[in-house]
């Protein structure tokens, strides 16, 4: 089955090391005794030229013929020799026994040959053997740089190496169109498979037979056999791997491919792949998903190839979302149906972060009489990311009985948004296959509606046992929220802060919901971290939430961490800052079940800065969600205590006392209730100054032990600032400094968050309306002309706070610490003496100070004193100028 086609023109030596081992042999004494195989193409003909003329060059005659007269010590290099008759062959043999004459025998592999095994056998165990083939991608590296001139791209070479299976002569055909010392774009030019389809022509009828059926998609190591193989058997394959048209694998060649694709009419290739596809059927077998997708692409339209294109979609759409929706654009043009494609891509964009793009897909089939199932969960689920879970549900009352296997999901939207009863219902109708999704969906509803109506602890059990099913799911479906955050949210709300952090962890490991949802998952981790006083790690996991895009409810919860960050920190500007972008996104994200801790701490923060009204509608509505579910006391918990707190802070006692009894009397049955009420009757005698050191303690390490270390080392740090005996204020500072460490000597912990940087500064509209209040200052300071009133974090009250001197026009500007008023060196104040003056520029009293700082206001005074001192300030304004200008923040 030889080829008539051209000579070919090869990489020097094929860059194997053994050819170039073969020459140096050459300039060795003795014989040259060799034998050369490859397949066509490989470099054996341009080896035994280099031999030549080696040789040559060193005196030896040559000759390409065994009969040659040559003398003793002469070379023969016999190519092609599976070509030679009996005769040549019988001479060959003689001519290797005679052992007179250097003697190198190239060959093609191919089946053995009885003579021309003999000859080789003749030379003895003196020969040397040479087997040529393809090359690796570094030899293919090496040959571009060579004929470029230029350093090929890593990507490049890999495409080359691909395209050409790395056979050299292939590699020639592509380099022949090159220009010298400019980079091909593409490296492989289209009419390479062009002009080698023309020269294929040549090839035996059943050899381009087989190259035609291997470039449209059958495989020699599959399931089903080309044609021309049932037809021909095996020669035809050992033919077409020693022309060097296929692999030693005996794998079709891209390259090739094309080029026979490129000359074959397109109705005999439209044929071959559709009968490839029917065979595949017939005998019962997968179609690939690479090649289901070539033949779609091909134009082949199909049942079973549109089905394995939605299959290998479904299986890519959670981890690789952007290939799963070309695959479902593939099983459309196979024949797929417009609702079955249209749903998957809608997932897909979900699955890929591109709300908006799911939105447009799924809103067309909604408004189809009966629109797929998928169709409503994606609508759902993104309707709960854009943070209105509401719309969720109505989502599922829209489809009414037609619900099925979404049930579940259907139901968490329900208790999401206060609908008990609707709940319910759909859980008492679920009849679904018990799939991995099925039970994990299942058993999520079951433990939100336990956590409503049962035992908080059987909640999280079961909460936890969805989220491990969950993540052990191959192809998770489109949810309103994971279980593993309403498995957090739960075991927070019970005192398990601990474990919240664990089933987050867990989750983020397992790629729970793939990767759209990770900033999600990051996001509530931040939260966790955050109300456990791990503040580096809970800006960390908001930092790397923030790397990716938010949707609304992700927005909402990022701004609310930016809030408490700045509260726990005693960051007064950033807490402004950080309000004043939380307080826009809650205009745009309603309030449902899974954001009443986020609610707790915004009623917190506006009382703090005297902003309460833009959270009254949030609150109301939580309330009455709260009210129609039953005023469920694991979940209502928290909303009491942050309305206990507001109240103290907003100084409204009568707010105060029906809430504080909620939280009393949820104790008996809710683990953070119970750590919370001791904790609130502590709070309001510190703040009365009528409370009793040991029982502060109490309350304070009941806090502690239900995660909310930063909470407990608070109470503490005000009862040392408001108590009137000196052991007892020293034993409370110890306390504090022993809770919270970090705090005590200023570590990162301690750091300010960064706000928004389109924030306001501080100032009187951003600090809220609230009177300020009069407060004694310490003797020896003097009042500046200019106050504005502003707010401290870590206080009750509101109180004027220095700032500079206004502006021509403009409005009084209120001072911040400068940036890296923390950091840095001086030659003049110490490290706790820059902590005071960076809280002197904020405007805080010495009790405040002494308050963060766990240090008495006298200590706080001492310090201020030392540092006017220092400073050589006479005044209080001079002492603010100084002051600024040394942390940084100029004159």
């Amino acid at each position: 089955m030889a080829t008539t086609r051209p000579p070919l023109r090869v990489p020097p030596l094929a860059r194997h090391d053994q050819a170039e081992d073969l020459l140096r042999l050459a300039d060795a004494p003795g014989l040259l005794l060799a034998s050369v195989t490859g397949p066509g193409g490989s470099g054996k003909s341009v080896l035994l030229g280099a031999l030549a003329e080696r040789l040559g060059a060193s005196g030896v005659p040559t000759s390409e013929t065994v009969g040659a007269d040559l003398p003793p010590g002469g070379a023969v290099l016999v190519d092609d020799a599976h070509l030679l008759d009996a005769d040549e062959l019988d001479a060959l043999t003689r001519l290797a026994r005679a052992g007179t004459h250097h003697l190198v025998v190239a060959h093609r592999p191919g089946p053995g040959h009885p003579g021309l095994d003999g000859a080789l056998a003749a030379m003895g165990t003196r020969r040397h053997r040479v087997v040529l083939g393809p090359v690796g991608p570094g030899e293919v590296a090496r040959y571009a740089e060579e004929v470029l001139g230029l350093a090929l791209p890593a990507e490049a070479v890999a495409q080359l190496h691909r395209a050409t299976a790395g056979l050299p002569w292939l590699l020639n055909r592509v380099a022949e169109t090159w220009e010298h010392g400019r980079l091909p774009d593409p490296v492989v030019p289209p009419e390479v498979a062009t002009r080698l389809g023309v020269e294929l022509d040549h090839l035996e009828p059943a050899t381009q037979e087989l190259l035609l059926a291997l470039a449209v998609g059958f495989d020699l190591s599959g399931p089903v056999l080309p044609p021309a193989v049932l037809e021909h058997g095996s020669a035809v394959v050992d033919a077409a791997r020693d022309e060097g048209l296929l692999t030693r694998g005996a794998t079709g060649v891209p390259l090739v491919g094309a080029a026979v694709l490129a000359g074959t009419d397109p109705h005999l290739r439209h044929a071959l792949r559709y009968r490839l596809v029917e065979t595949l059927v017939e005998a019962g077998w997968p179609i690939a998903a690479t090649l289901a997708r070539d033949l779609a692409d091909a134009g082949v339209r199909h049942p079973a190839l549109a089905r394995a294109l939605l299959d290998a979609g479904d299986d890519l759409v959670s981890d690789r979302p952007e290939e799963a929706a070309g695959l479902y654009r593939a099983a459309a043009a196979a024949g797929a149906g417009e609702d079955l494609t249209a749903a998957r891509r809608a997932r897909a964009a979900a699955a890929a972060g591109d709300i908006e793009a799911a939105s447009r897909l799924v809103d067309d089939l909604l408004s189809r009489p009966e629109p797929p199932a998928l169709a409503v969960d994606v609508a759902a689920a993104v309707w709960a990311r854009r943070g209105m879970l509401a719309r969720s549900a109505e989502v599922y009352r829209w489809l009414g009985p037609r619900v099925g296997s979404s049930a579940p999901i259907a139901a968490v939207t329900m208790l999401g948004t206060g609908d008990l009863d609707g709940a319910e219902s759909l859980l008492a109708g679920v009849v679904g296959s018990p799939t991995t999704v099925g039970v994990a969906t299942r058993l999520m509803a079951e433990g939100l509606r336990c956590s409503v109506v049962g035992s908080p602890t059987r909640a999280l059990a079961l909460l936890l046992r969805a989220s491990d099913t969950l993540s052990s799911a191959a192809v998770p479906p489109p949810l309103p929220e994971l279980p593993a955050v309403i498995a957090a949210l739960v075991a927070l709300q019970n005192a398990e802060a601990a474990l919240a952090e664990t089933v987050l962890d867990d989750a983020l490991r397992a790629g729970q919901g793939g990767p759209a949802v990770r900033p999600h998952l990051l996001l509530v981790r931040s939260w966790t971290a955050m109300l456990r006083d791990r503040l580096a790690p809970a800006r960390a996991a908001l930092a790397e939430a923030r790397e990716h895009r938010l949707d609304g409810r992700d927005r909402c919860l990022a701004l609310t961490l930016d809030v408490g960050l700045a509260r726990r920190a005693d960051d007064a500007p950033a807490l402004v800052r950080a309000w004043s972008a939380a307080r826009e996104q809650l205009l745009r994200c309603p309030s449902d079940l899974f954001t009443i801790q986020l609610l707790a701490e915004l009623h917190v923060c506006a009382a703090r800065l005297r902003d309460t009204e833009i959270l009254e509608p949030h609150l109301t509505d939580a309330w009455t969600l709260l009210e129609r579910l039953g005023r469920p006391a694991h979940w209502a918990v928290p909303l009491h205590w942050g309305a206990v707190q507001a109240a103290i802070l907003a100084d409204r006692p009568q707010d105060l006392r029906p809430h504080a009894a909620a939280v009393v009397a949820a104790a008996a049955t809710n683990r953070l209730a119970a750590a919370l009420a001791p904790a609130g009757r502590a709070w309001v005698r510190v703040l009365a100054r009528s409370f009793d050191v040991a029982e502060v303690e109490e309350a304070a390490e009941g806090l502690a032990r239900a995660g909310m270390v930063w909470e407990g080392a608070r109470l503490v740090g005000h009862a040392a600032a408001r108590a009137d005996d000196r052991r007892d204020q020293s034993r409370l500072l110890a306390r504090a400094r022993a809770m919270h460490p970090v705090r005590a000597t200023g570590l990162d912990d301690a750091a300010p968050a960064a706000g928004p940087s389109r924030a306001p500064a501080a100032g009187p509209e951003a600090a809220g309306s609230g009177p300020a209040r009069t407060h004694h200052r310490p003797a020896g300071t003097t009042r500046h002309p200019v106050e504005v009133p502003t707010v401290d974090v870590d206080s009750t009250d509101v109180r004027p706070a220095v700032a500079a001197p206004p502006t021509p026009g403009g409005p009084p500007r209120a001072v911040r610490p400068p940036t890296g008023a923390l950091g840095g060196e001086s030659a003049l104040l110490s490290d706790r003496e820059r902590e005071v003056a960076a809280m002197v520029l904020a405007g805080r009293t010495y009790r405040d100070i002494g308050e963060t700082l766990y240090i008495s206001p006298r200590t706080a005074e001492h310090h201020v004193a030392r540092i006017r001192r220092r400073l050589g300030a006479q005044s209080r304004s001079e002492l603010l100028v100084r002051l600024r200008a040394e942390l940084g923040g100029g004159g």
